[in-house]
């Protein structure tokens, strides 16, 4: 990876949060859906879902879990109607080649949903649609390269308007969490396009090389590596709740 790059005030601002283990592993090394985090974590991540216009995750964390997490605590909608916001934000999927399954829970959530993909990753989602009893899946489509050209994906997203998505006009996004995978969250990283980063350790240890962490991807390289500032911490029970700000 190359060392991060200066902010840019043109996207939304992008809040990761996450849960590990001790030993700062996301999964185990099957990927399977990580549910040791506690009710206090769950908690803690819908507050911070609550407060943003959308989530954005990877194909491999819906594959894991099959569904996404929706705005349920009353308090936290009617903080959000006070806002004008819409109850539930939207839920923003990222597939470069499109392998979702037009079955998983997910597509029945009553919850808003776009895709960020490619024009291969267009083609493939529909081809497995076909014959598959799908009303709108996805509101909006955004097209972009391959690699993903976040810097230009995050201008659309703020400004609601794209030559490439499959409509003119989309709500803008002003706020923007991060919910993974670690391939995502390092990709994002790199390209200097992460505020705050939210940890929660959790009381137990998975272990494993191949078990993924918070950032994947190639790492970086001492000492150009991305600094945090700590901004606030909180123990709960076993569990430890960190707050970091990234310095651009």
């Amino acid at each position: 990876m190359q060392s991060p790059l200066a902010r840019s005030f043109n996207r939304p601002r992008i809040t990761v949060v996450l849960a590990m283990s001790a030993d700062g592993k996301i999964t185990d090394a099957s990927r399977a859906a990580a549910r040791f985090p506690s009710v206090a974590d769950k908690a803690h991540l819908e507050a911070q879902i609550a407060k943003a216009d959308a989530t954005l995750f990877g194909a491999g964390t819906l594959r894991a879990y099959g569904t996404t997490l929706p705005v349920t605590n009353a308090t936290l909608i009617a903080d959000r109607r006070s806002r004008q916001q819409p109850d539930q934000p939207i839920q923003i999927v990222c597939s470069a080649i499109g392998n979702l399954d037009p079955g998983w829970p997910f597509f029945q959530q009553p919850v808003p949903r776009w895709l960020i993909t490619t024009l291969e990753g267009m083609q493939s989602w529909r081809e497995g649609r076909k014959g598959k009893d799908i009303e709108r899946p996805f509101e909006h489509v955004l097209i972009t390269e391959r690699p993903f050209n976040w810097h230009v994906v995050m201008q659309d997203l703020l400004c609601g308007k794209s030559a490439l998505s499959s409509a003119a006009d989309r709500p803008a996004i002003q706020n923007l969490v991060v919910m993974g995978g670690g391939e995502l969250v390092a990709s994002l990283l790199s390209d200097g396009l992460i505020d705050d980063l939210y940890l929660t350790v959790c009381p137990l240890l998975i272990g494993g090389k191949t078990a993924p962490t918070p950032v994947g991807g190639l790492g970086f390289t001492l000492p150009r590596t991305p600094q945090l500032v700590l901004k606030s911490c909180q123990v709960k029970a076993d569990e430890v709740f960190l707050h970091y700000s990234v310095c651009h």
